[in-house]
């Protein structure tokens, strides 16, 4: 059996909490001499800590003799489940680059908006900002150019 410190957050399986229940079967199981020394050894390390993994207890429990372990539902009756939070995403070059770019467009509108009352204001219109006024520029262009053509 693989020994684990019960503090590791990256154990895997169910993680309870120690009750007081638990900690006195683990502190009875860590001087019962029929159990394997590893195993009197884990069920010390476990009884000193806040959290222990399931698999660990169940297998101290299962190894301890019949008369002397407590039933199992009294044993983690009052314990809870303990959850830990996935390790951050961590971002990638391209995705971090793109959003120092959008940090600085934002950071520039921002800007902008500060000194609009004191910058000249720029001229935002097009000669032919619309597809009619692009087409009446071509027809007068063209039938101007004919005009000259047989005139000549």
């Amino acid at each position: 059996m693989k020994k684990m410190s019960s503090d590791d957050p990256n154990q895997p399986g169910l993680v309870i909490t120690v009750t007081e229940s638990i900690r006195s079967f683990l502190l009875s199981a860590s001087n019962d001499h029929r159990l394997s020394k590893e195993l009197r050894e884990l069920a010390l390390t476990l009884s000193s800590a806040a959290n222990a993994p399931y698999k660990q207890i169940r297998s101290i429990w299962m190894e301890s003799a019949f008369d002397s372990r407590p039933g199992l539902i009294p044993l983690f009756s009052g314990s809870n489940f303990v959850f830990t939070s996935p390790k951050p995403r961590e971002k990638s070059e391209e995705l971090k680059e793109r959003l120092r770019k959008l940090k600085e467009l934002a950071e520039r509108k921002e800007y902008q908006e500060l000194v609009k009352d004191i910058t000249p204001k720029k001229d935002l219109t097009e000669p032919f900002s619309t597809y009619k006024d692009q087409i009446g520029f071509e027809f007068c262009w063209r039938y101007s150019w004919i005009g000259v053509w047989h005139a000549s």
